[in-house]
Parts: C-alpha cells; sequence; structure tokens
C-alpha cells in the first residue's frame, strides 16, 4: 500500500534566482501582460506576480475575480480578460523541442526514493510486466504518478536524474509512484529524483515528455505543478 499523504507527493521546487532572471529577460523581450493562469502554469501566482511586477510587468492576467482581489492587496493589478504579450516560455524557464533554453527552468519536479529492489535478470517490474531486466540491476520506487502528472506513456520511454546521473522509467508508471532502473548503482531511501528542471541531465526533461506524450510543455509542467507539494530554493 502506497502512503498517499502529502509525504508521498513529488515535489515542485520553484528557485527563486531563477525566477527573477527569467522575468527580467522575458520583460526585456517585451510585453506588459504576463500569463499568470492555472496558478501561474503551477508556479504560484503571487510569487510568479510579485516577481513579473518587479521586472516591470503592469498587469498579471489570472483566471478568477477572487485571485484580482487577492493581488490588489498586494499593489498588483490582476485582470481576467486580456491577452498576454509576455513570452511564457522566457518567463517559466521551459525548454524549446530541442532541449534547448533562453532562461533557465524556474520550476524543478522531484520525487523521493521509497525503496529498491535487487532485479535478477528476467525479472519484470510493475503492471504488464512491460519491463525485463536484461541483466541483474536495482530498481527505485519513487514517488510521482500519473495522478501527480508523470504521464503513463513515459513508463520506459524517459529519464529521471538520480545522484546526478540518468536513470530511465521502466514499466507503467502507477498512480502515486513509477520504477527507475538504477542501472547497477544504489540509491538512500528519501533521495531525491528529479523528474525535470534544476541544472543536471534532467532539465531539459519536458521536451522529451512533450514528444513522447504529444502534450505541449505548457500543459505538463501546468499539471505536475498543480498536484505536487511546492517548495522553494535559491
Amino acid at each position: 500500500m502506497c502512503d498517499t499523504t502529502s509525504s508521498a507527493l513529488p515535489r515542485a521546487v520553484i528557485s527563486r534566482s531563477a525566477l527573477a532572471a527569467a522575468a527580467s529577460t522575458a520583460l526585456r523581450a517585451g510585453g506588459r501582460i504576463a500569463d499568470l493562469r492555472r496558478d501561474a502554469w503551477g508556479h504560484g501566482v503571487l510569487s510568479v506576480a510579485q516577481a513579473v511586477t518587479a521586472a516591470g510587468a503592469e498587469q498579471v492576467l489570472v483566471d478568477s475575480d477572487g485571485e484580482v482581489e487577492a493581488l490588489r492587496l498586494e499593489g498588483i493589478v490582476g485582470v481576467t480578460a486580456a491577452t498576454a504579450d509576455i513570452d511564457p516560455v522566457l518567463l517559466y524557464g521551459l525548454p524549446d523541442e530541442d532541449g534547448s533554453f533562453d532562461t533557465r527552468p524556474v520550476m524543478r519536479f522531484a520525487g523521493r526514493v521509497l525503496s529498491t529492489k535487487l532485479l535478477r535478470a528476467g525479472d519484470a517490474v510493475s503492471y504488464g510486466y512491460t519491463f525485463r531486466a536484461e541483466t541483474d540491476t536495482n530498481v527505485a520506487l519513487v514517488t510521482g504518478g500519473y495522478a501527480q502528472g508523470v504521464v503513463r506513456a513515459l513508463g520506459n520511454h524517459a529519464h529521471v536524474e538520480v545522484d546526478g546521473r540518468a536513470r530511465p522509467i521502466v514499466g507503467r508508471v502507477a498512480m502515486d509512484v513509477c520504477v527507475i532502473d538504477l542501472q547497477g548503482s544504489d540509491a538512500e531511501l528519501g533521495a531525491e529524483v528529479t523528474y525535470f528542471g534544476g541544472s543536471g541531465p534532467a532539465a531539459p526533461g519536458l521536451a522529451r515528455w512533450a514528444d513522447v506524450t504529444g502534450l505541449t510543455v505548457g500543459e505538463l509542467v501546468t499539471v505536475a505543478g498543480a498536484h505536487a507539494v511546492r517548495g522553494w530554493e535559491a
């Protein structure tokens, strides 16, 4: 049985420095209205609103009158009907289809290792046994599944970052967890596993996710951010 409390959820870690730098770059590129709908694409309305207005944005586009009022109390002009003209790819540090960036990723989406297990050659994991180990290897059960935006199609088709190295997601992604092939290495219980973002090999992961799933990078980051526990880092 998997723990379904917040401790079992992946984390959407927002970099303050990356957000400030990305907001400045996006404003220099042109525009005065930022798209902060869907909780600022999963990044958090208030913090992104503060960053873009500090960089020079005049208004932010949000979903509800309640958000407009909450922002008004912070001295920020929110609107529910406008055309956003600040580039969201720059603002949120999203990769292009080739995995290249013009600004650093603002969000790092990360799970943690719940357990590890030795697989012998021929052993299989997850529903339907779509993955069988070709050689003896260690695998890790990691927080984050399709209920949190790790789309089922990513099983056997995408990688995560563990201890600075890219490791494949293997087998079918479950509702709240997935399995990572550690490829002969090991991992500490509770160790962080980065799905996308940051500065390591997982940074451009959203580009691969978009290619595999047919969803846009914007859709993927928004869903992931909306279903994670939000945290902050420098």
